[in-house]
C-alpha cells in the first residue's frame, strides 16, 4: 500500500470509523422462535444464528421443544395475541397463508427480488411462501419424509435384508424380532404416528392415491377399499414397537436404532443429522432408503420462517437481513449438511452431500417431473390446520386403540377431513 499523507490518513481514518459507526446504528435484534432442538437441528440452528451474527445482527433465540411443532405454534399464537410477536417464526406450508390472512405477515418482496428468488425456487415451492404475489416467508430447506431409516448391523444379527414391498417389510420385522431386536423404532406421538400413516397410504395406494386422499380430502378415496387396505397395513406395524413407545421423542426412537437396540425407523431426512451428529456414515453404519412402495414417490416437508410485522428501522433491517442469509447458498449447503435435509434453492450443488442427500434431490427432481411430488399431510404441507389436527387425532386413536376396526378407523379419517 502506497504511503497516504498525515491528512489523507485522518480523513480516511474518519470516513473508516463513521461507516462502522452507521454499521452499529443499523444493526439490529432479531428475534426467531423455532423448535430445532434436538442434535442435528440445533447444529443447524447455529449455522444461522452465525451466519446472522456475521452480518452485525443480534440473534435472540426463542426455541420451543417437542411435539413436532405443536408447543411452538401454541406459544406463538400466545405471542401475536398479545401484540407480542417475533420477528420471525418457523413456520410452513398452509399455515403460512393462514397467519398472512390475519394481518400480521410483513413483505420481503424487496430482499426476494434483489436476490432474485424466484429464478432460484421451483415454482410450487415459491408460491408456499408468497401471500397475495408477495413474499412472506423465506424456505430454508426440502426434507423427504418417506424415509426407511436402517441399522445393517440388526439386519445382519437377524439374517434379514433391507425391504422395499410391504410383504419384504412384515418378513424383515419378524427376523429382527425373533433376533430380540425391536423392529421398529418409534414415537408414540400423534405427529408421528400420522407420519407413518402418511408413508403407508403413499406406499399402499401411490401417489395419485395419496393426492386424492391426504391432500385434496376426496371422501370416496378416503372411505375406499385401498384406504382400509393402508389402515390394515399401518396397524400391522404397532405389534413390532416396544412397550415404551408412548410420548417418545422422535430422536430417541432414531437413537435406538443408532445404539442397534432398534433395526428401522420411519421418519423425514432430519433423522439423518442424528445418526451424522453420533459420527455414522451412511451406507456404512445406516442405511437410508424410501419406504416399502414409495421409491417412486416423494413426500416433501419445507422448513421455512415467515417474517412478521415488527417496529423500528433497525429490527426491519435485520428481520430482512435474516430474510436474505436463509436463502444464501452458503448457508443452504451449510444448514442441509447438518440438518440431513437437501438445498431449496436449485443452484446449490450437492458435491458435498452424502449418497442419501444426492438420492433425495435426484428424486426430488425426478418426482416434480412425474408429478409424484406430494406435500406431506403430517408435516403442515398439505392441508389447513384444523384439518391437519382432526386427522392426526383420528389416526392416533386407531393407532392407540386395540378394538378399532379398519373400517371404523377410514370413518373416522373421513370424518375428520371435513374439520374446519
Amino acid at each position: 500500500m502506497r504511503n497516504l499523507p498525515t491528512a489523507s490518513l485522518t480523513r480516511t481514518a474518519i470516513a473508516a470509523a463513521s461507516l462502522a459507526l452507521a454499521g452499529l446504528a443499523h444493526a439490529g435484534e432479531v428475534e426467531v422462535l423455532h423448535y430445532w432442538t434436538s442434535g442435528g437441528e440445533a447444529k443447524a440452528a447455529a449455522a444461522l444464528k452465525a451466519t446472522l451474527q456475521a452480518k452485525g445482527d443480534t440473534w435472540k433465540d426463542f426455541a420451543v421443544a417437542g411435539g413436532g411443532g405443536d408447543s411452538a405454534m401454541t406459544v406463538l399464537k400466545s405471542r401475536v395475541v398479545s401484540g407480542n410477536a417475533p420477528s420471525a417464526a418457523q413456520i410452513k406450508g398452509p399455515a403460512i397463508q393462514e397467519w398472512a390472512r390475519e394481518g400480521v405477515l410483513t413483505s420481503i418482496d424487496s430482499v426476494a427480488k434483489a436476490n432474485k428468488w424466484d429464478a432460484a425456487l421451483p415454482p410450487t415451492v415459491a408460491a408456499i411462501m408468497k401471500y397475495k404475489g408477495n413474499y412472506v416467508a423465506a424456505p430454508v430447506n426440502v426434507h423427504r419424509v418417506n424415509w426407511l431409516w436402517i441399522n445393517p448391523e440388526a439386519l445382519k444379527k437377524a439374517k434379514a435384508k433391507a425391504p422395499t414391498t410391504w410383504d419384504e417389510f412384515f418378513a424383515t420385522a419378524d427376523a429382527l424380532q425373533k433376533a430380540g431386536i425391536t423392529p421398529v423404532a418409534h414415537g408414540g406421538q400423534p405427529w408421528q404416528d400420522f407420519t407413518t400413516f402418511e408413508t403407508v397410504v403413499l406406499g399402499v395406494g401411490g401417489a395419485d392415491f395419496y393426492r386424492k386422499a391426504l391432500v385434496q380430502l376426496d371422501q370416496e378415496a378416503l372411505k375406499s377399499p385401498t384406504m382400509i387396505k393402508a389402515a390394515e397395513t399401518f396397524k400391522r406395524i404397532k405389534p413390532y414397537t416396544d412397550k415404551a413407545a408412548s410420548g417418545r421423542d422422535w430422536n430417541l426412537a432414531t437413537a435406538m436404532v443408532i445404539k442397534g437396540e432398534a433395526g428401522m425407523q420411519f421418519m423425514g431426512d432430519w433423522a439423518k443429522g442424528e445418526f451424522v451428529a453420533a459420527g455414522k456414515r451412511p451406507g456404512t453404519d445406516f442405511l437410508c432408503m424410501a419406504a416399502p412402495g414409495t421409491a417412486q414417490a416423494f413426500t416433501f416437508n419445507i422448513d421455512s420462517f415467515a417474517m412478521f410485522k415488527v417496529k423500528g428501522d433497525d429490527r426491519i433491517k435485520a428481520q430482512n437481513d435474516l430474510a436474505e442469509a436463509i436463502m444464501s447458498p452458503a448457508f443452504q449447503e451449510t444448514f442441509s449438511l447438518a440438518k440431513g435435509s437437501i438445498p431449496v434453492r436449485l443452484d446449490v450443488p450437492m458435491d458435498k452431500f452424502d449418497d442419501c442427500a444426492k438420492l433425495s434431490a435426484k428424486d426430488f427432481a425426478a418426482t416434480a417431473k412425474s408429478g409424484a411430488l406430494v406435500p406431506s399431510a403430517a408435516h403442515s404441507m398439505a392441508v389447513p390446520s384444523a384439518v391437519e389436527g382432526a386427522l392426526k387425532d383420528a389416526v392416533s386413536q386407531y393407532w392407540n386403540s386395540d378394538k378399532m376396526s379398519a373400517q371404523d378407523a377410514v370413518a373416522k379419517i373421513a370424518a375428520a377431513a371435513k374439520a374446519r
